[in-house]
Order: C-alpha cells, then structure tokens, then sequence
C-alpha cells in the first residue's frame, strides 16, 4: 500500500501535533513509542517513517499474518493489538522531549492502562523508559514492576536510526512479547 510522502512543508506543520490512539478494552499487547515522528503525524498513522522497522518487526514476531503497511494500522486491533504513545507531540527526535515531560507521560499512561486494561504494555524504547518510570538500570525485557495491573515489557526502539538492534533481533524481542501475551490469555480464562 502507497501513500504519499509528506512534503518538507508537511512535516514542519506536523511539529507538536499528535497521532490518535490505536486502542480497544482488553488488548493482548498495548505497544507504547516514545513520541511520533513528524512523518507520523503528518501521515497520521504510527510508526510511519520509511526505515522504521516496527512494523517488519510485528510480521517477524508473527502478531500479524502479512507485513502492513502503517496506514493499515487499524487492523491490529483485529489481532488484539494497539498502538499508544508515552508523549503525544510530535517531534523532529526524541531528544527534544524534556525528563520532566517524559515522567508526567508515565501518570497519563497509567491512567490509559487502568481504563484499557491490556494484558501487556511494550514500550519500545529503553531510554525514554528508564526516564518515565524512573528506572535508571532498566534492561530489555519483562519489567518486575505492573503498571496498574499489566505486566510491563520494554523493547528496543524500531526507529531505523538504532543501528544497535538489527531487524532478527527487533523480531524474537517482539515474539517473546507475543508468546506471553497468548499464554496470560490462557491463564485468565
């Protein structure tokens, strides 16, 4: 699926605006990102950017029968997947988010949690994650902490700019969030 690319004028206007939620009561995984790109709130779907990898990642760990294109994001919920942000503005990087910002993102996220109730948040993006939640030593992986009553799973950032996890890589870490999403749900029954 094609869309067209955003102009240079587009991504300048698209500084601060936001992309909406994709989110449903009770998903199996509730991926969280850092902040949109331009590109993705000038196109308005999530993880937009061409070199992005979120999506490659997705079809990889299997949570989707066919790589899809960002504007068929809203298929995901049909798999029991959505997609949030930490902060809403977007930005050029995410180096422009400020600490304090990225702390008052994680009260608001609680609160998105508590209403939605999913199974697993994956926040995808070790930095912004050890800043929001005040978790300096963080590492990859599941998250001894809940976050209301969701287990919590932090995940490379996709963002092509992140040379230091490669697309098998971002795939079995996506998987493994995956897999345990589609264990709990036997649990819970």
């Amino acid at each position: 699926m094609s869309q067209a690319r955003p102009t240079k004028n587009d991504l300048a206007s698209a500084y601060g605006r936001g992309v909406p939620d994709l989110i449903a009561p009770g998903l199996a995984v509730l991926f969280c990102g850092i902040n949109p790109s331009l590109y993705s709130a000038a196109t308005g779907h999530h993880f937009a950017r061409p070199g992005n990898r979120f999506w490659p990642a997705l079809y990889g760990a299997g949570f989707t029968r066919r790589l899809l294109h960002p504007s068929e994001e809203n298929l995901l919920l049909e798999e029991g997947v959505g997609i949030t942000n930490l902060v809403a503005r977007a930005t050029a990087t995410a180096a422009e988010l400020t600490r304090d910002e990225l702390r008052a993102a994680r009260q608001k996220l609680a609160r998105k949690i508590g209403r939605y109730r999913p199974r697993c948040l994956a926040v995808v993006g070790i930095g912004a994650y050890r800043v929001a939640f005040a978790r300096p030593k963080a590492g990859i992986g599941r998250q001894p902490e809940l976050l209301e009553t969701t287990i919590v799973w932090v995940l490379p950032n996709p963002s092509g700019l992140n040379a230091n996890h490669q697309l098998p890589d971002l795939a079995e870490a996506f998987r493994a969030v995956r897999q345990f999403a589609a264990r709990s749900a036997g649990s819970r029954r």
